[in-house]
């Protein structure tokens, strides 16, 4: 038995690298700093409506570079979700807002999953994030509002719309 755990302290040990990778890597939070919220087809817009503060030093570029649609996944946030939506159902369109007053925010939503990844930054002229998409399918999604910038925080309200 005392040779046991020697293998962990032999460099490039495929233990201490999975070791390793679990403590860097964060891991995929069933709860979220700002709450869950559950959506049905046909929801009222106040039941799409959450707040909380962005802000972060975690590099949300970290778990995918790319979305789905090859759009830059950027930003910074805290490495556990901000919001976890449940759909109950699935939506066509759906589109998430960010509104922090024009400070630059980005948006990473992952989920059914973890297969499907969306990322946003500016809309329009706007410094706020949204993403607009089609084909949101019933399940859980994480989403991570951050900043373009390490370690700024500032407030913010999330408003879920049916298009």
């Amino acid at each position: 038995m005392k040779y046991c755990h020697l293998w962990l302290l032999i460099p490039g040990g495929w233990l201490l690298t999975a070791l390793m990778q679990m403590i860097t890597t964060p891991a995929l939070a069933q709860t979220a700093n700002f709450g869950t919220i559950s959506l049905s087809v046909g929801f009222e817009p106040s039941q799409g409506k959450v707040s909380g503060y962005m802000g972060g030093s975690y590099s949300l570029s970290t778990m995918s570079n790319r979305d789905r649609d090859q759009k830059a996944c950027i930003g910074f946030a805290d490495p556990n979700p901000d919001h976890i939506m449940i759909l109950e159902k699935d939506f066509e369109k759906l589109k998430i807002l960010v509104n922090s007053g024009g400070y630059d925010t980005t948006l990473f939503i992952k989920g059914p999953n973890e297969e499907t990844v969306r990322c946003g930054d500016d809309t329009g002229r706007s410094k706020d994030a949204s993403v607009s998409d089609k084909d949101w399918k019933k399940g859980t999604y994480r989403i991570w509002v951050g900043t373009f910038n390490p370690g700024v925080k500032h407030n913010y309200t999330l408003t879920i719309e049916q298009n």
